[in-house]
């Protein structure tokens, strides 16, 4: 009976420290440090190799992290370790990190401030907004600002912000949604597979020119 008591207390005791570590605020100074120099220890490159310095990528098929929401980003991170967004790099790198090291990068980059992007093709950038602000009616594709804001501010916890992002990064997640390649969000993938490949591209433009 005794060590059936001891057992007990101890799992109570486990339980009770990986809630309390949930919890716990994030430190974004100690997610600086893993973003900005990794953790050779543990083999944790770190992050701004290939999303650039306070998260503002410089390579157009790696998104810019600055500004994004900290739920947003977190979640994105776990959903990594899932079927649902499987990726080479990001899998890999996502199943290093604990969750506390995940919160902490998640609000570093919440901090920082977006270098501002721009649409670069004239010729779509008509269509561009007019998707963006008032969606396809006949096609059912609800407006992308009745979800993530008129300027792509988003909605915290629910919907991410999408302002200045690279045109050819969000193209890419687009067509992933459409394909199902990335089946982390059931209502992406269902508006996407509504949207054509050029709708796509000037819905994309659009977005990197939003601040």
């Amino acid at each position: 009976m005794k060590s059936l008591l001891v057992a007990t207390l101890a799992l109570g005791n486990v339980a009770v420290a990986a809630e309390a570590q949930r919890t716990a605020k994030p430190d974004a100074a100690k997610g600086a440090t893993l973003y900005d120099s990794g953790d050779t220890a543990r083999g944790l490159p770190a992050c701004l190799s290939c999303h650039g310095a306070n998260g503002n990528s410089t390579i157009a098929a790696n998104p810019k992290l600055s500004a994004q929401f900290e739920a947003y980003t977190h979640k994105q991170l776990v959903d990594f370790t899932t079927p649902q967004r499987n990726n080479p790099v990001m899998s890999t790198y996502a199943k290093m990190l604990t969750d506390e090291d995940k919160r902490n990068i998640a609000a570093y980059l919440s901090t920082q401030k977006v270098k501002p992007g721009a649409a670069k093709n004239k010729d779509t950038v008509e269509l561009g907004r007019k998707i963006y602000r008032g969606g396809i009616a006949d096609k059912g594709v609800a407006a992308c600002a009745s979800c993530h804001g008129a300027a792509g501010s988003g909605i915290p916890v629910q919907y991410p912000r999408l302002a200045s992002q690279h045109q050819d990064y969000t193209m890419t997640q687009l067509t992933a949604f459409k394909s199902g390649a990335r089946a982390n969000s059931p209502q992406m993938t269902t508006l996407a597979q509504r949207l054509s490949e050029a709708e796509m591209q000037a819905v994309a433009d659009y977005i990197a020119g939003l601040r």
